[in-house]
């Protein structure tokens, strides 16, 4: 399966609901992206198929080492971004959001240089 955006904003949210309330259900997943309970349910069932994510029979769900790697590098990308384009006086707000936009189209090479050229 190839990562596209898309995959990329459900692993790094799953990542982040899952260090802020220690366990991930659909429905907060949902809640969090705005999607429906549907969508989320079809996107993890490609998730599970994939090898992305476990689902345990109570709904609870875990990043599986290749997920959990996806998740953190695109959650990684998006704070240095983020702190890049504050740096250069953009508001908190908005480079949060113009990152999250910018991390999926970066190549790899051009962000190790920003990361490089700003210390970040």
């Amino acid at each position: 399966m190839i990562i596209h955006e898309a995959a990329e904003m459900y692993l790094e949210t799953i990542l982040v609901l899952e260090r802020r309330k220690g366990e991930v259900r659909s429905v907060d997943i949902a809640n969090e992206m705005g999607y429906s309970k549907p969508t989320i349910s079809e996107q993890m069932k490609k998730f599970r198929e994939n090898g992305y994510i476990e689902m345990e029979a109570d709904g609870h769900i875990t990043l599986t080492e290749e997920g959990r790697r996806i998740a953190e590098q695109t959650l990684e990308r998006h704070n240095v971004i983020a702190k890049i384009f504050m740096s250069l006086g953009v508001d908190e707000e908005t480079a949060y959001q113009d990152a999250c936009r910018v991390e999926h189209y970066i190549s790899q090479k051009t962000y190790d240089c920003m990361k490089k050229h700003f210390e970040v």
